[in-house]
């Protein structure tokens, strides 16, 4: 018998195994008695009944999918009703929705990265933004976390366009990026002019850097009433910023959507291949984006109960003597001392009841594996005391 041309995969899955950093799937029932510290559901919303309601209005009047790309038949009044609404509350011209946060990112990354020119991006940054990067057809330069003055060093080594690419909470150990500074960056990339025969300086021969924010972790959870970390930054709405935002996490639906200027969004529908070549988001999950979205409106507290959530997990578990990550959003990392261990800590946690995040490499740009942690804006204080004493506990 012919030899198998996937040799190759076993002998990987061999060299996994030895790691310890095997990934298997564990498909969770409808009902779990876990306490759910692993999901991004930041807002508690994915199970509300306005949100579920909202799916399945969605689906009677839509129908189960979109049946086809967006700009084909898979664009609804539905969807031009949330990109509306999206747009307004997060302070941005205009929105278009994509199916995932993940495509939305390519998007973003690929069609504002033509040739010649030069992408900054930062070392943190999500998997999403770094496949951008790879399939852009400028050249990316990868840059020190959260360092204003590197992304200044790389800016001045452009010849042509620049955008500067970055989280605004990082998923990792959920550290904020400095958003002020890095516009700071990208607007001083700009050269002005000589002066002209008035002897007054001229208009800036060419523009400065554009600001490309992957807000997944920011949206609803961050700036006014969960607004998102370009709100907060007073950076929504300008002519040189663009977001992106997933609708599966604060939301608790599917899907994602870029924020920008109104010229910005009408080139990503004509260069945008994951909006293109991709069929639409499933009218039960718009719906269902939408809902939550209204709901966080009426209810902007949610915001501020998640971040409270998180500091309060963080201040608990490091006065128990853990290395944590102060956390500037939801996502509370705690350091583990090999991926084993991790592993194993991890399953702990779940036998006592608990489902936490396990992050180890290549999931982590530094090699350093974690308990990833997510705060919900409806964990009671109960549930967050029952919480940390499994954690506690398992790790001895």
């Amino acid at each position: 018998m012919a030899r198998s041309p996937f040799e190759w995969i076993d002998e990987q899955a061999r060299a996994r195994s030895r790691a310890g950093l095997v990934r298997t799937l564990r498909p969770r029932p409808a009902d779990s008695e876990l306490l759910d510290l692993a999901g991004n559901d930041y807002l508690g919303l994915a199970r509300h009944p306005e949100v579920t309601e909202g799916a399945a209005r969605a689906a009677r009047t839509w129908g189960g999918g979109a049946t086809g790309s967006r700009l084909v038949s898979g664009s609804t009044e539905l969807h031009a009703e949330l990109e509306r609404e999206l747009a307004e509350f997060c302070g941005f011209e205009s929105a278009l929705v994509f199916s995932s946060g993940y495509a939305a990112n390519l998007a973003a990354v690929t069609a504002l990265a033509p040739h010649g020119s030069l992408i900054v991006s930062d070392a943190g940054n999500h998997a999403s933004l770094i496949d951008g990067c790879r399939l852009a057809r400028g050249i990316t330069q990868v840059v020190a976390h959260a360092d204003p003055d590197a992304v200044r060093k790389a800016l001045d080594t452009r010849t042509g366009p620049a955008i500067v690419v970055s989280d605004t909470v990082f998923s990792v150990d959920g550290d904020a990026a400095p958003l002020t500074a890095l516009a700071a960056a990208c607007r001083e990339a700009g050269e002005p002019d000589e002066p002209g025969a008035s002897g007054k300086p001229g208009e800036s021969g060419r523009p400065g850097a554009a600001l490309v924010l992957d807000d997944a972790h920011g949206l609803g959870v961050i700036g006014d009433g969960g607004r998102g970390a370009a709100w907060a930054a007073g950076l929504a709405g300008a002519p040189d910023v663009v977001a992106t935002v997933t609708l599966s996490k604060s939301l608790g639906s599917q899907g994602g959507a870029v924020l920008g200027p109104a010229h910005v969004i009408d080139h990503l529908v004509n260069a945008a291949r994951t909006f293109i070549f991709d069929t639409g988001l499933a009218p039960a999950a718009a719906g269902a984006a939408l809902a939550a979205l209204r709901l966080l409106r009426e209810e902007p507290e949610r915001a501020a109960r998640a971040r409270a959530v998180a500091i309060s997990l963080y201040e608990r578990l490091t006065a128990e003597g853990l290395e944590a990550v102060r956390p500037d959003a939801a996502v509370v990392s705690v350091r583990a001392p090999s991926p084993e261990q991790a592993l194993r800590w991890a399953a702990e946690c779940r036998a006592a009841g608990l489902a936490v995040g396990c992050f180890r490499p290549p999931s982590v740009p530094d090699g350093i594996s974690r308990l990833r942690l997510t705060a919900r804006a409806d964990l009671t204080e109960g549930q967050l005391d029952r919480a940390v004493g499994v954690i506690i506990e398992a790790r001895r």
